[in-house]
């Protein structure tokens, strides 16, 4: 206890004396509660002695001790005691002291103000400690890795010393643990790592539970957490499914927390390493002599013995080739069908121009894959120098500097006069002269191929190499056919008439006149029909 100057012990008497509290007492002296409860359990403690005759040291005493406060001094009690057992199945609904002040100023008369409601709901509230489970895995299960740091390391080239990342993977069930430390991380080399201890164990376990670190998880979420494309990948090669833990629960992984914490405490502290190979050294050093020997605590058993003899056996087998690692960049497809990837064009069909691909590199090859689904649309050779155009012949548009072989196989198929006519005229004129190829060409849509072969016969025996002559000569001779058809149609109906035996003289069948004046008839009674329907509208109207 505090031993306070002899007027201040009075003050204080004076105002317990008063039945002030022990908070009003400290707004006024500014003394502490815990001195003021101090004195009053003495001046309590005291007040059944009765004094006697002072003499020597404690007459000096009796002049600076405080009066003793009287036999009948009570401590303060709170407005809310009465209404203790109301509060107390409050508190254990949850509720909060506002809600509860606000009920016992309306249904139970309180008079005393929301802060001492507020104190004694801070001396009532039951705090119920947090209950976790034991989690327990079987062999070869489960997988929990995590970040920490290592030991001050020399930065190369410098005098200057740094902490790397350490990457510690542990099983959960023997807890045999894989420990490297890094100077970056990266996509990449997050899931490097994860396949360095894969192969430190010689095998794969089933789940790996990780935090929400980007290089792993890029949106977490409670359902549904979006993984790293190349993390993902790497698991999906190895055969094993990402188990992401809670924002906000280390709990989860508490087993890979505790490793680093070890490794950190008893493996690291205190020293220093050269480089960074020499500190990843000294970690397989420990692990294999010191962290795998030990007999865990909770286990009470060797950690190396439960991999080898129990554990080693339940991995999965790992795959006879590695990952192949790749960077996935989004890319638009350009109007000629291509999309840029490193200063080369890769053809993207089928996806549609202007819309968006996704493009994984690898180290010889790429992927052009669709953006929402995913869905392989095309695999290219990487191209070895810039600039590079990956563009299929039979994917390109027309283009003056290379169709020539097009409109000669095009002339091939009309005929060889055509084909002959062409070459000739390609001969003569060069690229300028495919204008007039294209037209020659174009003529089979229009006409029969024969007779456009035919023009170009008669345009080499004439020697005028141009499209309008072909033209014209196509469309005489187009015509020509067209009336030798004709005539022959005609003949063969007159033919076919007289071979019938058809007569015009027969006694059913009556004289043209007849025929004539019935039509007339027929006129002319129409037309009065319509007359006197008119006439019949205007009288109405």
């Amino acid at each position: 206890m505090n031993v306070l100057k002899p007027h201040l012990q009075t003050t204080i008497w004076t105002l317990l004396q008063a039945n002030a509290s022990q908070r009003e007492i400290e707004r006024v002296t500014g003394i502490s509660r815990h001195t003021i409860r101090a004195y009053q359990q003495r001046f309590a403690a005291e007040q059944s002695n009765c004094p006697g005759v002072a003499t020597g040291s404690e007459a000096v005493a009796s002049q600076i001790a405080p009066p003793r406060p009287p036999a009948s001094l009570s401590v303060a009690t709170s407005l809310c005691e009465p209404h203790r057992e109301f509060i107390d199945a409050q508190l254990r609904l949850r509720r909060n002291a506002m809600a509860i002040y606000q009920d016992l100023v309306d249904h139970h008369g309180f008079a005393g103000q929301y802060n001492s409601v507020k104190r004694f709901v801070a001396k009532l509230r039951h705090k119920v400690p947090e209950q976790f489970d034991r989690l327990s895995f079987l062999p070869g299960e489960e997988m929990q890795v995590d970040y920490g740091e290592g030991a001050p390391t020399r930065v190369a080239g410098s005098e200057r010393y740094r902490k790397p990342r350490l990457f510690v993977a542990t099983l959960r069930y023997s807890r045999a643990s894989f420990r490297c430390v890094v100077w970056k991380s990266s996509q990449r080399v997050w899931a490097e790592l994860h396949e360095r201890a894969f192969r430190h164990f010689g095998g794969c376990p089933q789940y790996v539970v990780l935090d929400n670190l980007k290089e792993g998880v890029l949106t977490p979420d409670l359902y549904e957490p979006e993984l790293n494309k190349v993390y993902a990948a790497t698991l999906a090669h190895y055969g094993v499914v990402a188990d992401p833990a809670r924002v906000r629960d280390p709990n989860r992984k508490g087993t890979v927390e505790h490793a680093i914490g070890h490794t950190q405490s008893t493996a690291l502290k205190g020293r220093r390493f050269e480089s960074l190979e020499a500190q990843n050294e000294f970690l397989a050093h420990w692990e294999r002599n010191w962290a795998a020997k030990r007999i865990h605590g909770t286990e009470r058993r060797q950690v190396q013995a439960m991999f080898e003899e129990e554990e080693r056996a339940h991995l999965k087998a790992l795959p006879l080739l590695g990952m192949q690692y790749f960077d996935e960049v989004e890319r638009t497809v350009c109007d000629d069908s291509c999309v840029r990837v490193q200063h080369c064009s890769y053809a993207a069909r089928p996806a549609a121009i202007g819309s968006k691909v996704l493009v994984r590199i690898y180290a010889q090859r790429l992927e052009i894959r669709g953006i929402r689904t995913g869905k392989l649309l095309r695999t290219h050779a990487k191209a070895e120098r810039p600039g590079t155009v990956v563009l299929p012949q039979d994917e390109r548009v027309f283009n003056p500097s290379r169709e020539t072989r097009l409109i000669l196989r095009q002339a091939s198929e009309i005929g060889e006069h055509a084909a002959r006519l062409c070459q000739l005229l390609f001969a003569i004129e060069g690229r300028v002269g495919q204008r007039k190829l294209w037209g020659i060409v174009g003529l089979v849509r229009r006409y029969p191929a024969h007779c456009v072969n035919a023009a170009c016969a008669q345009a080499l025996e004439q020697g005028i190499y141009s499209y309008k002559r072909v033209q014209g000569l196509t469309e005489s001779l187009f015509a020509e056919a067209l009336a030798a058809i004709e005539a022959q149609a005609s003949a063969s109906s007159t033919t076919t008439v007289a071979a019938a035996g058809l007569t015009q003289q027969h006694e059913l069948i009556r004289e043209a006149e007849e025929y004539g004046d019935l039509f007339a008839q027929a006129a002319a009674t129409a037309v009065c029909t319509m007359v006197a329907t008119a006439s019949t509208q205007r009288s109405r109207s």
